[in-house]
């Protein structure tokens, strides 16, 4: 038995019928279950229930109850992580909270690999201090060789959102830690796609959303790791009313709850964490250990089928499926309109300007029959010259 086949649960998904997703790495497909139970939670719940639902049904407790089970895929103890709000907001609390810890240094480290929005968020938070901080940004490699005594935060992406190159995150994080800096790990391209173990990094804050490999649907609550030994006494600049110790107290002046709580910031997104909760049951049993095997034996199939049918296309991952995540990326001239003709004939990948084209390997719902059907259309449409209709090359929005 292959890798691929001892853990797909493609019959646990909702997966239209004649089209091959590759995208799980952007949105996770619709788990079967996370329909019954939002239906269950605006039926029974926001429906019966009304407004008693907070108390009733755990609304209140999603966040911190639902996070430990996003904990054990990361490799994160029991009360260190708590879901709710976007993943900018996540970004800016970690970041803002790393500065306060070091107000001696001056420095944001990142790479030109990180996802524009953490870029972003840095800018808007280093502006609104107001203290001199810079973010520094340098080639992916250059990152190691950087790490130094003026540098706060170390702020990465473990697994780089166009080419899928993976970061060394243990060794990236001894190294902030040796020159005193604080580490913080974006995870939305690496939870549920291969291995983590925060505990064992060391690292002092981590991030993710939960629509791409955990498959909480679009929109889905992201989430937040603070090691155990800070989590008390960090300082969330986004002093929201739930991350108060005592909210229904309605005190005047901010007082921080305990642990991870206090990164809480607005009202959970309770039936967007019903979906998620649901998702989250496909992970039941399976080992990520497992879930990696799958994950590189498809890689390697569909990278050996597409070089061999399509040498206009040049890999854009890296070689080695160990310094990769769970995503393979080709480059391509016309690779817009490649991926639109890919689309339209049933394989569904994405576009990554300026010329990547990215497909998710994601073994929960895909096999090596789905890889060898991706290949044989993408071969078609390129060896074909299927791209060069004109319809293929108006731009949505949303690339």
């Amino acid at each position: 038995m292959s890798a691929a086949s001892s853990v797909t649960r493609k019959h646990l998904f909702h997966l239209p019928e004649g089209v091959i997703y590759l995208d799980g790495n952007s949105l996770g497909p619709l788990p079967n279950a996370a329909l019954v139970r939002m239906q269950e939670a605006m039926r029974h719940e926001w429906g019966d229930m009304l407004i008693g639902g907070w108390n009733k049904a755990g609304w209140m407790a999603q966040p911190a109850r639902i996070g430990d089970r996003i904990g054990k895929l990361i490799g994160a103890p029991e009360g260190s992580v708590v879901l709710g709000d976007t993943l900018s907001v996540k970004v800016y609390q970690a970041l803002a909270a790393a500065l306060a810890m070091r107000p001696d240094r001056k420095i944001v480290l990142s790479d030109s690999g990180n996802f524009p929005t953490d870029l972003y968020m840095a800018e808007g938070l280093i502006a609104t201090l107001g203290q001199g901080h810079r973010l520094e940004v340098v080639d992916p490699e250059d990152i190691a060789a950087r790490i130094g005594p003026d540098v706060a935060a170390l702020m990465l992406t473990e697994v780089d959102y166009r080419t899928g190159r993976r970061h060394d995150m243990a060794a990236l994080t001894r190294a902030a830690q040796d020159a005193g800096a604080v580490a913080i790990w974006d995870l939305a391209h690496s939870a549920g796609a291969l291995p983590i173990d925060l505990t064992a990094a060391g690292a002092e804050f981590a991030v993710g959303c939960t629509y791409k490999y955990l498959n909480g649907g679009p929109g889905a609550p992201a989430f937040i790791y603070v090691r155990p030994d800070l989590a008390d006494t960090v300082m969330p600049a986004l002093q929201g009313w739930l991350g108060h110790d005592a909210p229904f107290a309605f005190e005047p002046a901010y007082r921080p709850a305990q642990g991870i709580e206090r990164m809480r910031v607005g009202t959970p997104p309770v039936l967007q964490m019903a979906a998620l909760d649901a998702a989250l049951d496909l992970w039941d049993g399976v080992a990520m250990e497992d879930v990696r095997a799958a994950s590189i034996e498809l890689s390697e199939r569909f990278i050996a089928g597409v070089e061999a049918a399509c040498p206009d296309l040049a890999l854009a991952s890296p070689r080695d499926p160990a310094m990769r995540g769970s995503q393979v990326s080709f480059r391509f001239e016309h690779g817009y309109e490649a991926m639109q003709a890919l689309i339209a004939h049933g394989v569904i990948g994405d576009f990554r300007a300026p010329d990547i084209m990215r497909f998710g390997l994601t073994p929960l719902f895909l096999d090596t029959a789905d890889i060898d059907a991706a290949v044989s259309v993408l071969t078609r449409v390129i060896g074909e010259d299927m791209w060069r209709d004109p319809a293929y090359a108006k731009r949505s929005k949303v690339t």
